[in-house]
């Protein structure tokens, strides 16, 4: 299979998109989030989002010419209007002015509305963690998970992500979804005519199914049952109901380009670590070192660093069909 340099990576989703309408700025801003993912080993966040990506430019699902507004309604909050576009450009517009803010303040929070696909949820809050802060993400997704005892889809995956930098070392990153496993696992179990295991998901009426085409129809299932669906619910007011996007049940796919733009949300909080202690960076670390102290144990993210590593020294292995796709979109 062909291998690209990061920079090769780079170029190809750029002009995939721009061909399909995107302006540069903002064909530029999600290549680099689509590739960054790719190399962290990420891949359903990574080069295969391209072409879904380019169609929905085409159908106008995305706005391609869209720049992010941001208006300021206290000294540490402020409201990004993604305008629908990308949700990318209005991410690094958040990353951008959120230090400055955090650091007048201790804490500062960015909004985002009538958004898109966050991607990797950890990229931001580690690029804030790398400045010196912490940082949370939440982001809310098209329906796909019902309620504790329900069938009907209410919330999303709903993904959350937290970092923080520490003494010496590169940050803590956690990144994870609400929902047991992610849907492009189905999806590809149905690519391949293959069952799914149990537990993954239900049917439309909310019973336990193997079959991934019924699994599509129905809901997955969330990560640690009925808790996993309680953080869902927070995710959802936080990313939607304080932002002012749309909830879940009220989003198109980010898969298809059918519909209007979803119209999603995300919400970034960025803390000054000395605001609250004047060691927390050290602290941070000192818990990591005691983490790593037993045998076998490991902190979040140790083999993401490594894949992204392995991608810059020797490049990223595309197939010859991913490879055609991209330069068919």
């Amino acid at each position: 299979m062909p291998k690209l340099t990061l920079a090769e990576a780079h170029a190809l989703v750029a002009s995939a998109l721009t061909r399909c309408g995107a302006s540069e700025a903002n064909a530029e801003s999600v290549a680099h989030a689509l590739v960054g993912a790719e190399a962290d080993g990420l891949k359903g966040h990574g080069l295969a989002r391209t072409a879904a990506y380019a169609a929905q430019l085409r159908a106008g699902k995305i706005l391609g010419q869209a720049q992010p507004k941001i208006s300021r309604s206290r000294p540490a909050v402020i409201a990004i209007d993604a305008a629908y576009g990308f949700a990318y450009p209005a991410l690094d517009a958040a990353v951008a002015a959120l230090p400055e803010m955090a650091l007048m303040e201790g804490l500062a929070a960015a909004s985002i509305f009538r958004s898109h696909h966050c991607g990797a949820a950890g990229r931001p809050v580690e690029a804030l963690a790398k400045a010196g802060f912490v940082a949370l993400l939440f982001a809310n997704t098209p329906a796909a998970m019902a309620p504790w005892g329900g069938a009907q889809a209410v919330f999303g995956t709903n993904p959350i992500a937290f970092a923080c930098p520490m003494t010496g070392r590169a940050p803590i990153v956690i990144d994870l979804s609400l929902s047991k496993v992610a849907r492009g696992n189905i999806m590809a179990a149905k690519q391949r005519g293959e069952a799914i295991p149990e537990g993954w998901a239900m049917d439309a009426q909310g019973h336990p199914t193997t079959d991934p085409v019924a699994a599509l129809a129905g809901t997955m299932a969330p990560l640690g049952d009925a808790k996993g669906v309680a953080l869902a619910l927070m995710v959802e007011l936080l990313a939607a109901g304080l932002t002012g996007a749309r909830y879940a049940s009220e989003a198109s796919s980010f898969l298809d380009a059918i519909g209007d733009p979803p119209g999603t949300g995300q919400l970034v909080l960025a803390f000054d670590p000395s605001a609250f202690s004047a060691n927390g960076p050290a602290r941070f670390a000192a818990l990591a070192e005691a983490i790593e102290a037993q045998s076998g144990a490991r902190l979040p993210g140790s083999r993401r660093l490594a894949a992204r590593d392995a991608a810059a020294a020797e490049g990223l292995t595309v197939s010859d069909a991913l490879l055609a796709e991209i330069n068919g979109a």
